[in-house]
């Protein structure tokens, strides 16, 4: 039995070809990528001024040189998502985590307790940090940074654990506004190794 698939936000979203034109070529990039656009490009270009400002910020973020992998970036996105109960982030993120890992049990292992994931003490001390930022920003003092410091982090990947936990609470918060639905195609990314073709006998 197969069930109509709920609306993936509470607000209009608007069909491509509607678009201005730097908004639909990104989501086209993004699906030449992955093969399908991932509903937050959907949703945010509702208002298509905080769409641009939305992703400038995710890019500076995500993209910049720093003393964090890729995988470690969005393990902050998956641990902060889960702590601010956001559906969207969890699933969306925590595929990406999945295939930056190529480890089809960490996502699920972050998002619910990091402290129990199968991870470094230095990601551990990351999250715990992140968490703080994200959960209780007003109540981090000096022997929060120092923890965290004393794992090799710089104060400007500091900057970076902050800012990603900081930005992603606003993604969380808005994803929970609109209702927005994770793609089906997230579930499954990066849970089992890619099939092989099966070579002619």
């Amino acid at each position: 039995m197969h069930m109509t698939a709920p609306p993936i936000s509470r607000y209009p979203v608007p069909k491509l070809e509607d678009l201005p034109e730097d908004i639909r070529a990104r989501m086209l990039e993004v699906q030449a990528k992955a093969g399908f656009i991932p509903n937050v490009f959907l949703t945010l270009a509702h208002r298509p001024d905080e769409f641009r400002a939305f992703f400038a910020y995710h890019d500076a973020l995500m993209e910049r040189e720093s003393g964090l992998s890729k995988a470690e970036r969005e393990m902050i996105v998956v641990a902060t998502s889960g702590a601010n109960d956001c559906l969207y982030c969890i699933v969306a993120h925590g595929a990406i985590l999945r295939v930056y890992a190529k480890n089809p049990l960490v996502a699920d292992q972050v998002a619910a307790n990091y402290r129990k994931a199968d991870i470094t003490p230095r990601q551990k001390a990351m999250l715990a940090f992140a968490l703080k930022v994200a959960l209780a920003s007003s109540e981090l003092v000096d022997d929060d940074y120092a923890a965290v410091r004393a794992h090799g982090f710089s104060d400007e990947d500091l900057w970076d654990i902050g800012a990603i936990a900081a930005f992603f609470a606003l993604s969380n918060r808005m994803a929970n506004l609109i209702g927005m639905r994770p793609n089906d195609e997230f579930h499954l990314l990066g849970r089992l190794p890619r099939q092989s073709k099966p070579k002619p006998d």
